[in-house]
């Protein structure tokens, strides 16, 4: 039921100056730009409830868009409690599939196509079809430029050129024309399958909609009013499918931050929010800055971590910590440096107990990381003294297989003439004397798939399961605490609601995640190991854009925490090896200045091999050049091969062909990605100096201590094969 009039003061009163600003904005374009914290879902849901209750538009008539299902589902809870449920919140995947499913028979004739869920076998399909190993890593990268490409709205035709203009490179050792014959290669595996994939629900959509007035009439008489959260992470596809949409109306509200732009690598077309008003003349624009979320010190710490990059600073709202208060945990935050990767993760582990015993929920934890391969070394720290945690990846934890079945299999139970018997409580049974009996009960369910009271010490899918399971059961023993009279039919059907709404149950454990999945999520304390030079910026990020957008993927990372952030980096991968990391350049200015610093202030950064222990000043580096034509090289990659784009490689190319050889099945026989072993520019350099012998290795970038006693001997041995 909509607000009656009398009931606007009261819609309004919650909200501050800025986000009423936003409520009272109900007609024509209107852009929120609205930074980390700031209430922007409170703020666009009370405005489509205050549109609603003046009458600018009526519920069914209103279209919210998000990026997640799980931010819809909050959307539609907060729209039934402000008294609007009948608005419509989705994603733009799930409102497309849903206009392309409804009217596919009218348009094309028959049912409509299979959603391919998972691409990966149809990739690998396709580059097996070229010629191309299909191992894993192949086809995750694959798979992810193939994503880019279309919802860049590219071709094969298009995608060669488009990706040499924008500098994307070699995708998994592959040059950009047989990047175009591989996604040539999977539009027609996908086509002889008669399937789709989510990006083909948006093109299709679009299509649909532009070729058929009497199709974008009914949508359109649908759909008046639009909301368009994350407008910043918004692709060429998507803003079509808006376009397409909207029509010739402007109600059109955008609700974004520059600040949190971290998936332009994903196709993300991040001007789309700078050009909004630009394009729509008249628009309405708003800043929220004030923050809720966090205390002033995590507030400031996101601050300065962006640095004079951005014109849009927070402000905190939240008191600071109070001289001489008892808070449990510290609220300033910590910075620390380790000697290595894996005494990093025992002190990580050390805080994260220490948070716990002071009385810290430990699903109010999370360890936030640039890449999953830093992940390892954490859940083995964090296993060894005992802490549960579950790893957060991109996948819906409905549609994970083992939670349907695992629903399938209560559903049978509560549906059962007879309840399931209760398992007993001898030694090694999955349930606890003091567990309620609905507990009992799920627990004597899901120990058919496999549940069992302790998580299993390896990692990986058997790992996955266990949580999934596990989560499960917590998500129980949450509903008997909060109402003792619930039944098995009452956990199933909650289940299901939570199923449509893609509200997942929370396991009691940290949060293991990296920093993109942790995007719109938030914790009271968050740890953030890894911040050095390599990792954060991550070496990849070859272009002053590409670094900035990793210091906006920093600043998301801080700003997930309510309470405090633990910022911590390691001089040596391994123990016992080169301590010649620093920290990331992303704190310069926000960390305190080590004892070094101190001593020596002039001088600007630490030395590359101390991380600021020793006095030792660092030397200015000379700019490298490139050995062609003199020229200043910019990339990791440039300053390996020692040359720029424009000069030509002075290698043989059967030299190099026979080192990518063997480089290809070195890394096969180790099962790491090829670059782990050596990059190509790395391959490039020693093409072109050819050793004889192994000592002529050293100084070659890219060739280590490690590296050059690991695979020294076999690189000369290529060499002379070769030669």
């Amino acid at each position: 039921m909509a607000h009656a009039p009398a009931d606007v003061p009261a819609l309004l009163a919650p909200l501050d100056p800025e986000q009423r600003a936003v409520a009272e904005a109900v007609r024509g374009p209107v852009c929120v730009v609205a930074g980390a914290g700031t209430g922007k879902t409170r703020a666009i849901t009370h405005r489509v409830a205050h549109a609603v209750a003046v009458g600018a538009t009526a519920e069914e008539h209103v279209l919210a868009v998000t990026f997640t299902a799980r931010a819809a589902g909050e959307m539609r809870e907060r729209l039934r409690r402000l008294g609007t449920p009948r608005v419509v919140a989705r994603t733009f995947h799930a409102a497309a599939l849903r206009q392309l499913q409804h009217f596919w028979p009218a348009v094309v004739g028959g049912p409509p196509p299979a959603l391919l869920e998972h691409k990966a076998a149809v990739v690998a399909e396709a580059a097996s079809r070229l010629g191309i190993r299909p191992d894993r890593a192949v086809v995750r990268d694959l798979s992810a430029e193939l994503e880019w490409a279309k919802v860049s709205l590219l071709t094969p035709a298009s995608y060669a050129s488009a990706a040499q203009r924008l500098g994307r490179g070699e995708v998994a050792g592959q040059e950009p024309a047989v990047v175009a014959r591989v996604l040539e290669a999977y539009e027609d595996a996908k086509t002889a399958r008669g399937v789709i994939d989510f990006e083909d629900v948006l093109l299709l959509t679009v299509a649909m909609l532009r070729e058929r007035d009497d199709v974008a009439r009914q949508v359109r008489s649908r759909y008046r009013w639009f909301t368009v959260d994350e407008y910043q992470d918004v692709s060429a596809a998507q803003q079509r499918l808006l376009e397409a949409w909207v029509g010739e109306r402007d109600d059109v509200c955008v609700v974004g931050d520059p600040n949190q732009t971290i998936y332009t690598f994903a196709g993300a077309d991040a001007s789309l929010l700078d050009g909004f008003a630009r394009a729509h003349p008249g628009t309405t624009t708003v800043h929220l800055v004030r923050n809720y979320r966090s205390r002033p010190e995590v507030v400031a710490l996101g601050n300065g971590v962006l640095g004079a990059t951005s014109g849009v600073r927070l402000r905190a709202v939240r008191a600071g910590a109070e001289p001489g208060g008892t808070a449990p945990i510290p609220t300033a935050p910590t910075f620390t440096e380790y000697d290595d990767d894996v005494a990093e993760a025992a002190g990580v582990a050390e805080r994260v107990a220490a948070a716990v015993a002071a009385g810290v929920p430990r699903q109010e934890v999370a360890v936030l990381v640039r890449t999953n391969g830093q992940l390892e070394v954490l859940e083995e720290a964090l296993g060894e003294r005992g802490i549960p945690y579950v790893v957060r990846g991109g996948e819906r934890f409905f549609g994970r297989r083992e939670v349907r079945e695992a629903v399938l299999l209560l559903r049978g139970a509560a549906k059962a003439d007879e309840p399931r018997p209760v398992a007993d409580t001898a030694e090694g049974s999955a349930t606890r004397d003091e567990d309620p009996a609905l507990v009992r009960v799920v627990t004597d369910v899901l120990s058919s798939a496999g549940w069992s009271p302790d998580p299993p010490s390896g990692r990986g899918q058997v790992r996955d399961r266990w949580e999934s399971l596990a989560a499960l059961v917590d998500h129980a023993r949450r509903l008997a605490a909060e109402r003792p009279e619930a039944g098995l039919p009452d956990l199933v059907a909650d289940l299901e609601n939570r199923a449509a709404q893609q509200h997942a149950p929370a396991l009691d454990g940290v949060t293991l995640a990296t920093m993109h999945a942790a995007k719109g999520l938030e914790w009271d304390v968050v740890l953030l190991p890894g911040l050095s030079e390599g990792l954060v910026p991550v070496s990849m990020a070859a272009t002053p854009a590409a670094v900035e957008e990793e210091r906006r993927l920093l600043y998301v990372g801080v700003t997930r925490a309510r309470e405090v952030a633990h910022l911590s980096w390691a001089r040596a991968r391994t123990p016992g090896g080169r301590g010649n990391r620093r920290p990331s350049r992303f704190l310069d200015g926000v960390r305190p200045r080590t004892a070094a610093e101190q001593a020596h202030p002039g001088r600007s950064r630490t030395h590359a091999g101390d991380g600021g222990r020793s006095g030792r000043t660092r030397r200015a580096a000379r700019p490298a050049l490139c050995k062609g034509c003199g020229g200043p090289l910019v990339t990791a990659a440039q300053r390996t091969a020692g040359r720029c784009p424009d000069c030509p490689p002075r290698y043989d190319a059967a030299v190099y062909e026979a080192l990518r050889a063997w480089r290809t099945r070195t890394a096969e026989e180790a099962g790491v990605p090829a670059y782990v072993v050596f990059t190509d520019a790395t391959l490039e350099a020693l093409a072109e100096r050819r050793p004889h012998e192994v000592a002529e290795l050293v100084g070659v970038p890219g060739v280590g201590s490690v590296k050059l006693d690991r695979y020294g001997a076999d690189v000369v041995k290529v060499v002379a094969g070769a030669g």
